[in-house]
């Protein structure tokens, strides 16, 4: 099990790229949050396997429907047993 920091950069605010992710996130497995940043970023928590995570992180470079994804960067963190995965409001 892995711990990620994502941070979506492009159109990704007011585009349902959080709620998408929550839908990915869960049929995945993948534990942990998703924000929107004030410098008009996403930063995503993702929690889950080596196989889940990668295949979540595909869904990051690609985002929502209506989405325009211009640069994804993560590293990994520190695991911090996220029980779900939830989308945080301001």
């Amino acid at each position: 099990m892995k711990h990620l920091d994502i941070i979506i950069s492009g159109k990704v605010q007011g585009v349902f790229f959080r709620s998408t992710s929550k839908a990915v996130a869960d049929q995945l497995g993948i534990k942990g949050t998703a924000r929107n940043r004030e410098d008009g970023t996403v930063f995503i928590e993702a929690e889950g396997d080596d196989f889940s995570i990668e295949l979540f992180l595909e869904f990051c470079h690609k985002g929502s429907d209506r989405a325009e994804v211009e640069n994804v960067s993560f590293s990994e963190a520190e695991f911090k047993n996220y029980v779900n995965f939830e989308v945080v409001k301001r």
